[in-house]
């Protein structure tokens, strides 16, 4: 049996303004990380995250539809996450832009997962304040806290 994190949550924004931070290296590095790099734009290539003296994950970029998906497959990382999926499923309700976030493939849901849940929500508000004010909180900003 494997376990997933899941987030659900609206923005007030367009579908492709969130796309975009979501696919290029100025959108994550404005709500996850500023140690971003890689090319996020294209299915098959990489992308790593970093936090200062920790080494974050790289993923592979293996689905992106327009407006609606973006799937990555953890390849590397120091913490167990390899060959997990991380999936952003984006449609509009309620006049907002509704987004689906799972992180799946964990064994357990032991204390390192529950720091990632809280982690990913803490991430998750930082997207929407990105996209709906341009006031994202990534790790190694200004406004991370």
């Amino acid at each position: 049996m494997t376990y997933t994190i899941k987030h659900l949550f609206h923005i007030d924004t367009s579908k492709t303004y969130v796309y975009k931070a979501l696919t290029t290296l100025e959108g994550l590095s404005s709500w996850w990380t500023v140690e971003t790099n890689g090319n996020p734009s294209l299915v098959d290539n990489t992308v790593s995250f970093n936090f200062g003296t920790i080494q974050g994950p790289t993923m592979k970029i293996v689905e992106l539809i327009p407006d609606q998906k973006v799937t990555w497959e953890c390849i590397e990382s120091a913490h167990g996450w390899v060959g997990h999926k991380l999936t952003f499923l984006l449609d509009e309700n309620d006049d907002k832009i509704r987004l689906r976030f799972t992180h799946e493939g964990w064994d357990t849901q032991d204390d390192f997962y529950a720091i990632c849940n809280f982690s990913w929500g803490r991430y998750m508000e930082s997207l929407r304040q990105h996209c709906q004010y341009d006031l994202g909180a990534p790790y190694g900003s200004k406004n991370y806290k």
